[in-house]
């Protein structure tokens, strides 16, 4: 009886051991893990302030006259340019000023590695002039062939990788300001690219 309760005792022991030595080896693992992901997060968010400061140093002008503005949310980075500096009113061809600023734009881009260019057209709650609403029915169709018209031009004359870019239309649904105002809807009409991790 003692023998079987001394075996007992001993495969307890080894299996306690095993399952103490598989938690702490996987808890080494997922420490590791952390380290990892917490460095190259870092390394994101650095990578991200430099394009940042590359963004303010180019595009310093339109910055001052209230044409662009660029916002870093951590590991995320926005520019936000106003209708006006891009296109004409209800129209989604872009101005050659336009494709001025967005050539700077698109050069600062082009230095950043695999990254997710999403490219939002919105606008304001107004509804298309008649004379337009055969080419856009809707604000739908004017936001998402301006923010095709800006990913085309950036993969076609700056030479983006399009596998990396995303025209996306929001219309109206995504106000920064309120439609009541004529500073307000001006606000809304606009263009974000927005770099993703």
């Amino acid at each position: 009886m003692k023998t079987v309760l001394v075996i007992f005792a001993l495969v307890f022991a080894g299996m306690a051991y095993y399952f103490y030595d598989a938690n702490i080896n996987t808890k080494r693992e997922l420490e590791s893990k952390i380290a990892t992901v917490s460095n190259e997060k870092e390394n994101e968010i650095l990578m991200m302030k430099h394009t940042y400061d590359q963004f303010v140093a180019n595009m310093e002008k339109e910055i001052e006259q209230g044409e662009i503005k660029i916002i870093q949310l951590s590991d995320r980075l926005s520019v936000v340019m106003a209708e006006k500096i891009l296109f004409p009113s209800g129209e989604s061809a872009i101005t050659s000023e336009g494709l001025n600023v967005l050539e700077r734009v698109g050069i600062v881009l082009k230095n950043t590695q695999h990254k997710i260019i999403r490219v939002e057209g919105h606008t304001d709650n107004e509804q298309i002039n008649k004379s337009l609403q055969k080419k856009y029915p809707t604000n739908w169709e004017l936001s998402t062939a301006r923010a095709i018209n800006v990913v085309r031009f950036l993969q076609e004359k700056v030479g983006l990788e399009a596998e990396f870019l995303q025209p996306i239309g929001m219309s109206e649904y995504h106000p920064v300001a309120s439609n009541e105002t004529k500073e307000g809807r001006s606000q809304n009409r606009r263009i974000e690219i927005t770099l993703l991790p």
